[in-house]
């Protein structure tokens, strides 16, 4: 072997495993091209297959260097190196370079010289790109002569000549026959990338005890690259500190800069080198805007020669026409930019700033407006595409947009000030938005008159969001129905800026879900409606993220209501979710406590806990002050039915406080006052629970509600006749028509009240209702509360027209729990990472892990490092076992979960 070495010489160790790109290898029966750039570990793969596959003496090795492009000299070496092998030493004879010698005769030679060859022999030829044409043809004839006299003499002959071609990038020698009848294996770039496990052991090879993180790091950072990976290896030799190393290590890092220039760059034309110098600010390129950036013609056409060379630019498409370039490859592009060129590099972005923006490309438009300093062009178009990014749930790349702006210019725009209100709504904090909306009201006194109406039309939709975050019904309402206005009315108020910051449809949608969510806490079941048309309206304009919101937020108040319907809204809204790579938003923890809601009233209390883990996740009484409410109260109601009446008046305490914060007598605060006086009673402070019931103001104390907590009391205080006192104004009243839980409850407890006053028919009757009711809603935590157990083994024995749910609520009392619907649910084995969690909803789209990565804006490696750690912690082994198991675990919604 004349060279052995590649990306810096041998190092200890060098030689990394490779199993199974070995094993193609050595079942090769005619040829295998390996074509990748350079440092893509062709030559170590090579090394290590011969070592791993004790080929040594059957593996003739010729390395095609400049010195080869003249056809003698390379079939002089070609010949040598089989004389070298044991099987070629008794038949290749000896040849020497001469004036008379003629490549294509030494070929006809050699192949009469092997035709008694017995067993396989690998002729392996390194760089074959420095061939020159001439040799490249003769070599084109040995591999098609041989692989003919296989076809004909079967196991025999020059059969077993086989042919290993490494090179930097595809040469032209008519394989594409054996490709045809699958007698070439073909190796790529791809194929060569380490895996996190092959770079651990190249780092172990290298006498290197990394932590973990930093060998994550360094993979992640050059992407597998064999030559990148050894050159860590090399720097990180004796270093203080490797994780900082690798967070730093990058393609401007001294011996990778050499080696890119040399190995890569130089060898471009200079047109090309000019192209890639002058897109490497880009994220992603094609044909049209290197050319806009360069001056280079034909683009795409370049672009996709490079990338054929293999020279560290990738096609992002099946279409070969977007592009990107390694990341330690970009990095070394920028700073020889930034040598060559440095006054150009704020125009190139300026430039790519518009083009992007042209071809509706905002997110990369602001950030190369950013780069090239131009604050007010990137304010005006993160403005005027906000409520799209907003209606995209984008709103972790609005943060990132907002904070590559100076505090200045943020607070000094009226507009910018307003989505940074926005954006710290998304992020928990209220006081933070107050504050900026606060800065944007100032700001508008001095704002030309041509842009104060598209300011205040923005300061409207925040103003709403800001209004459903405090809890502030009143707000939203007059929010809601002003932004409905103005989307229905067009005319009467045009914001005159130089764009409208949402359609009139997608504007009337966001209005009709706000105003149906907030007049429904008040109004009947009517007012849903509007939450229906925001719903529809937002399907059918295409904005899912919009559509997404308003199930969530129907959900919560479907949930409110007890209505089986909340349920279905929840699962739909989280499976849209999931879909679209939502999962971490603020409305999936609004329908996961819609969701809780719904099932603990059904009995079934374990899937409830899983749904309020969920909600956690998201949700928090700075991010959505209303759920958190909701997500105490329903703990508060599991804690108490399960016997913990002591931390369920804790829980509902909690509650209370929280609803003293929110803006206004929100609806949701006197369910919880009137659970916490049950707790009070489970704990047997009847006095405080009397003194808790005597400051409860009219008309609430005369609702249903209350006096079913009333009847408890009464109860409680063994005074059945006082219960049926309490129960008697709500039992009378036409309460049948629109089904309430405490209408079950107040039944329930008549039963109760007659059993004990000796009425045994007249409780019968009492609690035959109370099963009807129950039945028609699916409303069984009621029998968790008191003590009904006698009285429904009773009325068991006796006659009912409701056996299906006597039989549910007798498992409930028994201890039994009832089961999630489809499956049972199971605890989350492990706590997910952050990073595990974002990967995890993509789970269940038909996205590759490549395109995940994309999303994410992570390599593909680290999506499958990810999807390996879920299974371990979900304790399953394939994409399929883990998106089931995750459902099962309620950490991504449940297909057909009600039905």
């Amino acid at each position: 072997m004349s060279r052995v070495t590649e990306a810096g010489g041998r190092g200890p160790q060098s030689v990394v495993a490779r199993p199974g790109l070995s094993r193609r290898l050595t079942e090769t029966k005619r040829v295998a091209a390996i074509a990748a750039p350079a440092g893509s570990g062709k030559t170590m793969l090579l090394r290590s297959w011969i070592e791993e596959s004790g080929l040594g003496d059957r593996v003739a090795w010729v390395a095609a260097g400049s010195s080869e492009r003249d056809p003698q000299r390379f079939w002089v070496s070609v010949f040598d190196a089989l004389r070298r092998t044991g099987a070629g030493a008794p038949l290749v004879p000896l040849v020497s370079a001469a004036p008379d010698a003629d490549g294509w005769a030494l070929v006809e030679r050699l192949l009469t010289a092997l035709a008694p060859l017995r067993e396989p022999l690998w002729l392996v030829v390194d760089d074959v790109h420095e061939l020159g044409p001439a040799a490249l043809r003769q070599l084109e004839l040995l591999v098609l002569r041989a692989a003919s006299a296989s076809a004909a003499s079967g196991a025999s002959g020059a059969s077993d000549l086989r042919f290993v071609l490494a090179s930097r990038h595809d040469v032209r020698l008519g394989l594409h026959r054996l490709r045809l009848e699958g007698g070439l294996v073909e190796i790529r770039a791809a194929d060569l990338r380490f895996s996190l496990a092959e770079a651990r052991r190249l780092f172990t090879g290298a006498g290197l005890d990394l932590p973990e993180p930093a060998a994550v790091a360094l993979h992640e950072r050059t992407e597998g690259w064999a030559a990148g990976l050894r050159m860590a290896a090399m720097s990180l030799a004796g270093h203080p500190d490797p994780e900082r190393f690798a967070a730093e290590f990058s393609g401007s890092e001294r011996t990778v800069a050499e080696y890119l220039l040399v190995e890569v760059l130089e060898r471009q034309r200079e047109d090309v080198r000019r192209l890639l110098l002058r897109t490497s600010i880009l994220e992603w390129v094609n044909g049209e805007l290197a050319e806009l950036l360069s001056g280079v013609g034909h683009g795409e056409r370049v672009l996709q020669d490079l990338e054929e060379a293999g020279a560290f630019v990738l096609a992002l498409d099946s279409d070969r026409t977007r592009f990107r370039y390694h990341p330690m490859f970009a990095e070394l592009l920028a700073l020889e930019l930034r040598r060559a060129v440095p006054g150009e590099v704020a125009g190139l972005h300026r430039t790519a700033s518009g083009w992007f923006a042209a071809h509706g490309r905002p997110l990369e438009a602001i950030r190369h407006a950013q780069a090239a300093r131009d604050w007010d062009q990137a304010a005006q178009l993160l403005v005027s595409h906000w409520p799209g990014l907003y209606l995209d749930g984008q709103d972790a790349a609005v943060h990132e947009l907002l904070a590559g702006f100076p505090g200045a210019v943020r607070a000094g725009d009226a507009e910018l000030a307003a989505v940074a209100a926005a954006d710290e709504l998304t992020r928990g904090s209220l006081k933070a938005a107050e504050h900026h909306l606060n800065q944007s009201e100032r700001a508008m006194a001095s704002m030309p008159a041509q842009r104060r109406d598209r300011a205040d039309l923005l300061l409207g939709i925040v103003r709403l969001l800001t209004a459903r975050q405090r809890g502030d019904l009143d707000a939203e309402l007059q929010q809601a129905q002003r932004l409905r206005t103005i989307a229905e009315h067009p005319q009467a108020s045009r914001p005159s800026g130089p764009a409208r910051p949402a359609s009139g449809e997608e504007l009337r949608a966001v209005a009709l879900i706000g105003l149906g969510y907030a007049s429904s806490w008040s109004g009947g079941p009517a007012q849903t409606r509007h939450l229906e048309e925001g719903i529809a309206l937002a399907r059918r304009i295409g904005r899912p993220y919009l559509e997404f919101t308003g199930l969530a937020y129907k959900s919560a108040i479907e949930a409110t209501r007890l209505a089986p319907e909340a349920e279905t809204s929840a699962a739909r809204a989280i499976e849209l979710a999931e879909s679209h790579g939502w999962t971490d938003k603020v409305a999936v923890g609004v329908a996961s406590v819609a969701s809780a809601g719904a099932v603990a009233w059904q009995g079934r209390l374990d899937e409830a806990e899983a749904y309020l883990r969920r909600a956690g996740l998201t949700i928090g009484p700075e991010v959505e002050a209303v759920a958190a409410l909701a997500a105490l109260f329903i703990r508060g109601q599991l804690e108490l039915v399960r016997g913990r009446a002591a931390d369920a008046f804790d829980t509902f305490q909690t509650a209370e406080t929280l609803a003293g914060h929110l803006a206004g007598a929100h609806p949701f605060a006197r369910p919880v006052r009137a659970w916490s006086i049950r707790a009070l009673i489970r704990l047997g402070e009847l006095a405080r629970a009397e003194q808790s019931l005597a400051e409860i103001d009219e008309p609430e104390r005369d609702s249903g509600l209350v006096r079913v907590v009333a009847a408890t009391l009464r109860l409680a205080r063994d005074d059945p006749r006082g219960a049926l006192a309490e129960l008697g104004p709500a039992l009378d009243t036409d309460a049948h028509a629109g089904w309430r839980a405490w209408l079950v409850e107040a039944f329930l407890l008549e039963a109760l009240a007659r059993d004990a006053l000796g009425e045994r028919a007249a409780a019968g009757l009492a609690l035959e209702r109370a099963l009807e009711q129950a039945e028609a809603g699916s409303t069984l935590l009621c029998f968790l509360l008191h003590p009904v157990a006698e009285l429904v083994e009773r009325h068991a024995r006796g006659r009912t027209s409701h056996a299906r749910v006597v039989g549910e609520v007798r498992t409930l009392l028994g201890g039994g729990g009832l089961a999630a619907r489809g499956s049972a649910q199971k605890a989350l084995v492990e706590a997910l990472s952050d990073s595990e969690i974002r990967v995890l909803r993509y789970l269940p789209t038909n996205l590759t892990a490549p395109q995940i990565g994309d999303e994410l804006s992570v390599s593909r490696n680290t999506v499958k490092t990810h999807m390996r750690s879920l299974y371990t912690k979900l304790d399953t082994h394939s994409r399929a076992e883990t998106v089931a198991r995750a459902r099962e675990l309620g950490l991504i919604a449940r297909v057909g979960l009600v039905g």
